[in-house]
Protein backbone atom coordinates (compact mmCIF):
# COMPACT_ATOMS: atom_id res chain seq x y z
CA UNK A 1 0.00 0.00 0.00
CA UNK A 2 1.39 3.42 -0.96
CA UNK A 3 1.62 6.42 1.36
CA UNK A 4 0.58 9.90 0.28
CA UNK A 5 4.27 10.62 -0.39
CA UNK A 6 4.50 7.70 -2.80
CA UNK A 7 6.52 5.36 -0.52
CA UNK A 8 5.38 1.86 0.31
CA UNK A 9 3.71 1.12 3.62
CA UNK A 10 3.49 -2.38 5.07
CA UNK A 11 0.12 -3.58 6.33
CA UNK A 12 0.11 -3.88 10.12
CA UNK A 13 0.78 -7.39 11.32
CA UNK A 14 -2.42 -9.02 12.50
CA UNK A 15 -2.53 -9.80 16.18
CA UNK A 16 -1.77 -13.43 16.98
CA UNK A 17 -4.92 -15.41 17.76
CA UNK A 18 -5.76 -16.51 21.28
CA UNK A 19 -5.00 -20.24 21.23
CA UNK A 20 -7.48 -22.36 23.18
CA UNK A 21 -7.66 -26.00 24.29
CA UNK A 22 -11.17 -27.23 25.14
CA UNK A 23 -11.46 -29.96 27.79
CA UNK A 24 -14.87 -31.57 28.35
CA UNK A 25 -15.81 -35.24 28.34
CA UNK A 26 -18.97 -34.68 26.26
CA UNK A 27 -18.26 -34.36 22.52
CA UNK A 28 -21.55 -32.53 21.92
CA UNK A 29 -20.61 -29.91 24.52
CA UNK A 30 -17.14 -29.50 23.01
CA UNK A 31 -18.66 -29.07 19.57
CA UNK A 32 -20.94 -26.32 20.84
CA UNK A 33 -18.10 -24.56 22.63
CA UNK A 34 -15.93 -24.76 19.54
CA UNK A 35 -18.65 -23.24 17.38
CA UNK A 36 -19.07 -20.46 19.93
CA UNK A 37 -15.36 -19.62 19.95
CA UNK A 38 -14.86 -20.12 16.22
CA UNK A 39 -17.36 -17.32 15.60
CA UNK A 40 -14.76 -14.95 17.05
CA UNK A 41 -11.88 -14.24 14.67
CA UNK A 42 -9.49 -13.67 17.58
CA UNK A 43 -9.72 -17.27 18.81
CA UNK A 44 -8.11 -20.45 17.50
CA UNK A 45 -9.20 -23.74 19.07
CA UNK A 46 -6.09 -25.90 18.71
CA UNK A 47 -7.25 -29.10 20.43
CA UNK A 48 -10.12 -30.81 22.24
CA UNK A 49 -9.62 -33.12 25.22
CA UNK A 50 -11.98 -35.59 26.84
CA UNK A 51 -10.26 -36.09 30.19
CA UNK A 52 -7.70 -34.51 32.49
CA UNK A 53 -4.70 -36.49 31.22
CA UNK A 54 -5.53 -35.68 27.62
CA UNK A 55 -5.94 -32.01 28.50
CA UNK A 56 -2.50 -32.02 30.08
CA UNK A 57 -0.95 -33.63 26.99
CA UNK A 58 -2.56 -31.14 24.63
CA UNK A 59 -1.51 -28.17 26.74
CA UNK A 60 2.04 -29.54 26.77
CA UNK A 61 1.99 -30.03 23.00
CA UNK A 62 0.16 -26.90 21.84
CA UNK A 63 1.11 -24.27 24.46
CA UNK A 64 -2.31 -22.57 24.36
CA UNK A 65 -3.03 -19.19 25.89
CA UNK A 66 -6.13 -20.55 27.60
CA UNK A 67 -7.37 -23.95 28.73
CA UNK A 68 -11.16 -24.19 29.10
CA UNK A 69 -11.54 -26.94 31.71
CA UNK A 70 -14.67 -28.81 32.79
CA UNK A 71 -14.60 -29.69 36.49
CA UNK A 72 -16.24 -33.11 36.12
CA UNK A 73 -14.21 -35.33 33.80
CA UNK A 74 -12.58 -38.78 33.88
CA UNK A 75 -8.90 -39.14 34.61
CA UNK A 76 -8.73 -37.52 38.03
CA UNK A 77 -10.15 -34.42 39.65
CA UNK A 78 -9.96 -31.35 37.44
CA UNK A 79 -10.05 -29.17 40.54
CA UNK A 80 -7.06 -30.95 42.04
CA UNK A 81 -5.23 -30.75 38.69
CA UNK A 82 -5.39 -26.95 38.44
CA UNK A 83 -2.37 -26.17 40.69
CA UNK A 84 -0.11 -28.64 38.89
CA UNK A 85 -1.30 -27.41 35.48
CA UNK A 86 -0.48 -23.82 36.45
CA UNK A 87 2.90 -24.86 37.82
CA UNK A 88 3.84 -26.88 34.74
CA UNK A 89 2.35 -24.42 32.23
CA UNK A 90 2.55 -20.93 33.78
CA UNK A 91 1.79 -19.23 30.46
CA UNK A 92 -1.52 -21.07 30.02
CA UNK A 93 -4.47 -19.51 31.83
CA UNK A 94 -7.38 -21.66 32.97
CA UNK A 95 -11.09 -20.92 32.63
CA UNK A 96 -13.28 -23.39 34.51
CA UNK A 97 -16.56 -24.30 32.80
CA UNK A 98 -18.94 -26.25 35.00
CA UNK A 99 -22.46 -27.04 36.13
CA UNK A 100 -21.38 -26.56 39.77
CA UNK A 101 -23.19 -23.52 41.14
CA UNK A 102 -22.02 -23.80 44.75
CA UNK A 103 -19.78 -20.85 45.75
CA UNK A 104 -17.38 -23.26 47.49
CA UNK A 105 -16.37 -24.74 44.14
CA UNK A 106 -15.76 -21.31 42.65
CA UNK A 107 -13.75 -20.24 45.68
CA UNK A 108 -11.57 -23.34 45.55
CA UNK A 109 -11.06 -23.13 41.79
CA UNK A 110 -9.93 -19.49 41.95
CA UNK A 111 -7.75 -20.21 44.99
CA UNK A 112 -6.16 -23.13 43.11
CA UNK A 113 -5.13 -20.89 40.21
CA UNK A 114 -8.07 -20.68 37.79
CA UNK A 115 -8.48 -17.31 36.09
CA UNK A 116 -12.16 -17.72 35.28
CA UNK A 117 -15.26 -19.56 36.49
CA UNK A 118 -18.15 -19.85 34.04
CA UNK A 119 -21.38 -21.80 34.48
CA UNK A 120 -22.29 -23.99 31.52
CA UNK A 121 -25.84 -22.66 31.44
CA UNK A 122 -24.39 -19.16 30.95
CA UNK A 123 -21.60 -20.12 28.54
CA UNK A 124 -23.21 -18.49 25.50
CA UNK A 125 -23.07 -15.11 27.16
CA UNK A 126 -19.95 -15.43 29.31
CA UNK A 127 -17.35 -17.81 27.89
CA UNK A 128 -16.04 -15.50 25.15
CA UNK A 129 -15.48 -12.67 27.62
CA UNK A 130 -13.94 -15.01 30.19
CA UNK A 131 -11.43 -16.39 27.68
CA UNK A 132 -10.54 -12.88 26.48
CA UNK A 133 -9.92 -11.68 30.03
CA UNK A 134 -7.94 -14.80 30.99
CA UNK A 135 -5.69 -14.44 27.93
CA UNK A 136 -5.01 -10.86 29.01
CA UNK A 137 -4.05 -12.00 32.52
CA UNK A 138 -7.31 -10.86 34.11
CA UNK A 139 -10.00 -12.84 35.90
CA UNK A 140 -13.67 -13.56 35.37
CA UNK A 141 -16.25 -14.90 37.81
CA UNK A 142 -19.87 -15.61 37.02
CA UNK A 143 -21.67 -12.51 38.39
CA UNK A 144 -24.30 -14.45 40.32
CA UNK A 145 -21.66 -16.57 42.03
CA UNK A 146 -19.56 -13.48 42.68
CA UNK A 147 -22.50 -11.87 44.47
CA UNK A 148 -23.07 -14.98 46.57
CA UNK A 149 -19.40 -15.16 47.52
CA UNK A 150 -19.39 -11.50 48.50
CA UNK A 151 -22.44 -12.03 50.71
CA UNK A 152 -20.96 -15.01 52.53
CA UNK A 153 -19.14 -14.47 55.82
CA UNK A 154 -15.43 -15.32 55.68
CA UNK A 155 -14.79 -18.98 56.46
CA UNK A 156 -13.96 -19.67 60.09
CA UNK A 157 -11.47 -22.16 61.47
CA UNK A 158 -11.87 -25.66 59.97
CA UNK A 159 -13.46 -28.60 61.77
CA UNK A 160 -14.45 -26.61 64.85
CA UNK A 161 -10.87 -25.72 65.73
CA UNK A 162 -10.40 -22.50 67.66
CA UNK A 163 -8.25 -19.71 66.24
CA UNK A 164 -5.53 -20.55 68.77
CA UNK A 165 -5.66 -24.23 67.85
CA UNK A 166 -5.23 -23.29 64.18
CA UNK A 167 -2.18 -21.22 65.16
CA UNK A 168 -0.69 -24.19 67.02
CA UNK A 169 -1.48 -26.59 64.18
CA UNK A 170 0.13 -24.26 61.64
CA UNK A 171 3.34 -24.11 63.68
CA UNK A 172 3.33 -27.90 64.15
CA UNK A 173 3.11 -28.28 60.37
CA UNK A 174 6.05 -25.90 59.99
CA UNK A 175 8.17 -28.21 62.14
CA UNK A 176 8.31 -26.25 65.42
CA UNK A 177 8.67 -27.98 68.77
CA UNK A 178 6.29 -27.40 71.66
CA UNK A 179 8.84 -25.10 73.29
CA UNK A 180 9.25 -23.05 70.11
CA UNK A 181 5.48 -22.83 69.66
CA UNK A 182 5.11 -21.63 73.24
CA UNK A 183 7.72 -18.93 72.67
CA UNK A 184 6.14 -17.72 69.44
CA UNK A 185 2.60 -17.59 70.83
CA UNK A 186 3.62 -16.32 74.28
CA UNK A 187 1.96 -19.22 76.07
CA UNK A 188 3.28 -22.00 78.27
CA UNK A 189 4.51 -25.34 76.99
CA UNK A 190 1.75 -27.02 79.01
CA UNK A 191 -0.84 -24.89 77.21
CA UNK A 192 0.65 -25.92 73.87
CA UNK A 193 0.37 -29.56 74.91
CA UNK A 194 -3.25 -28.99 75.88
CA UNK A 195 -3.99 -27.42 72.52
CA UNK A 196 -2.30 -30.33 70.72
CA UNK A 197 -4.47 -32.76 72.66
CA UNK A 198 -7.64 -30.88 71.73
CA UNK A 199 -6.56 -30.72 68.07
CA UNK A 200 -5.96 -34.47 67.96
CA UNK A 201 -9.31 -35.18 69.61
CA UNK A 202 -11.26 -32.93 67.23
CA UNK A 203 -9.52 -34.16 64.08
CA UNK A 204 -9.16 -37.81 65.18
CA UNK A 205 -5.50 -37.60 64.22
CA UNK A 206 -2.65 -38.63 66.48
CA UNK A 207 0.72 -38.51 64.73
CA UNK A 208 2.58 -35.39 63.71
CA UNK A 209 2.67 -36.63 60.11
CA UNK A 210 -1.12 -36.81 60.04
CA UNK A 211 -1.41 -33.30 61.46
CA UNK A 212 1.05 -31.97 58.89
CA UNK A 213 -0.87 -33.61 56.03
CA UNK A 214 -4.12 -32.15 57.36
CA UNK A 215 -2.62 -28.66 57.52
CA UNK A 216 -1.23 -28.96 53.99
CA UNK A 217 -4.52 -30.27 52.58
CA UNK A 218 -6.43 -27.38 54.18
CA UNK A 219 -3.80 -24.90 52.92
CA UNK A 220 -3.12 -23.70 56.46
CA UNK A 221 0.55 -23.38 55.50
CA UNK A 222 2.29 -22.34 52.29
CA UNK A 223 4.06 -25.14 50.44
Amino acid sequence: MARADGTDQQDPVAAAPIRVVLADDHPVVRRGLRLLLDEQAEFEVVAEAGDVDEARRYVRGHHPNVLVLDLNMPGGSSLEAIPSLREEFPDTHIVVLTMQQEPAYAREAIASGADGYVLKQAADGELVEAVRLAAAGESYLNPRLGARLAAEPPPGPPDNLSEREVDVLRLIALGHTNTEIAQQLYISVRTVETHRGHISQKLLLSSRAELVRYALDRKLVDT
